[in-house]
């Protein structure tokens, strides 16, 4: 009997060969301030591959210094960068998953203490290793330091940081790129008119507010060509009266296959804070109605940790994918733990298990 689970799925030039996938989660691990990946790394993402994920999405990893959420987070705008990521991803292949990358700018959420290793929370002053943050227009997010707007000169530069970024990831041997378009950072930030109230030619108009996305999926799509799947993850709606819906969203979708995105990564919220209904598979309705009317592949998130709803949400058409987050950080094995709760033999279990405990 076959399960959908673990029908392998192809976007352009790349097989996955399944449908578990590993979303990108802040670690927030790196041991310097140098953006480079630690040995945490390669240990957290080799875990999760050798357990059976089709795909691992490494982290928000910034594409400059002043994009990265805090100070502990991955960077890939220097070489140093990717040569430290390129073994950790020769390692996920040989244990059969794909790789692929999240390139992100945190904008006006920028220059945090991280999650964890400290009792402080909010804005780290400048004073004390922080920096200005920037954005579509000078509105704060709630409890974090005011941004300054981004003149146009300078978004074109965000548009050629994140080009390189993705050159960087091909050459480190990522099989895929994903752009970090929702939770608030910067280009949801440019997409929300919560967020932004330019009156230029990136603000006002659901177009205008779309053209830095727009414009960095092309510029990435000039550097990793035309057999490179490209992700694109969004907030499918702010939660919030004025903000992006589920209709901006789907119209968005549309704009972003016509400019050669393959799939979008459903999510929702962080732009300002809002009262979220959460619960398990509390965002796959959306993924299923950028899926169904947008007419393009999605990977539905959130609150997704049993086997058997991961298999209903792809047999009930809602993804094509699904992203295992809480559950592979509390178990690195749950793909091998799915194929044992449906009944699926794969060829990939690694051997140390089932010569060793059979």
């Amino acid at each position: 009997m076959s399960h959908l689970l673990f029908e392998p799925l192809t976007l352009r030039g790349l097989t996955f060969r399944n449908r578990i996938w590993v979303p990108p989660m802040c670690q927030y691990s790196v041991t310097g301030e140098d953006g480079v990946a630690a040995p945490w790394h390669a240990v957290h993402y080799g875990s999760m591959a050798r357990g059976g994920a089709g795909a691992i999405i490494v982290e928000a990893t910034g594409v400059v210094p002043e994009g990265r959420i805090s100070a502990r987070d991955l960077g890939l705008w220097n070489d140093t960068q990717r040569d430290a990521l390129a073994p950790i991803v020769d390692f996920v292949h040989s244990q059969g998953a794909a790789a692929g990358i999240q390139l992100a700018h945190a904008g006006r959420k920028a220059s945090t203490f991280p999650e964890w290793g400290t009792d402080r929370s909010g804005s780290v002053p400048v004073n004390e290793g922080g920096w200005q943050t920037v954005a579509p227009s000078a509105l704060a997010f709630d409890g974090l330091a005011e941004p300054r707007a981004l003149t146009e000169s300078e978004i074109a530069e965000v548009v050629e940081a994140f080009a390189a970024s993705a050159r960087r990831s091909i050459d480190a041997g990522f099989d895929f790129v994903e752009l970090h378009a929702a939770h608030g950072y910067l280009l949801h930030q440019f997409l929300s008119p919560l967020s932004n109230t330019r009156t230029d030619s990136y603000g006002g108009s659901p177009e205008n507010r779309a053209r830095l996305l727009l414009e960095i999926v092309d510029a990435t799509r000039g550097e990793v060509g035309d057999e490179v799947p490209v992700f694109v993850r969004l907030s499918a709606t702010d939660w919030t009266e004025g903000g992006l819906s589920l209709d901006d969203t789907v119209e968005l979708a549309g704009w972003l296959k016509g400019h050669g995105v393959d799939l979008i990564d459903v999510s929702s919220g962080g732009n300002v804070v809002a009262q979220i209904p959460v619960g398990p598979g509390y965002q796959t309705t959306l993924s299923a109605g950028v899926r169904e009317r947008a007419e393009i592949p999605t990977a539905a998130v959130g609150l997704i940790s049993e086997p058997f709803q991961g298999e209903h949400i792809l047999a009930t058409g809602q993804a094509d994918a699904i992203l295992v987050g809480r559950e592979y950080l509390r178990d690195p094995n749950f793909a091998l733990r799915a194929a044992d709760a449906l009944r699926y033999d794969i060829d990939y279990r690694p051997a140390q298990y089932h010569r060793a405990y059979s």
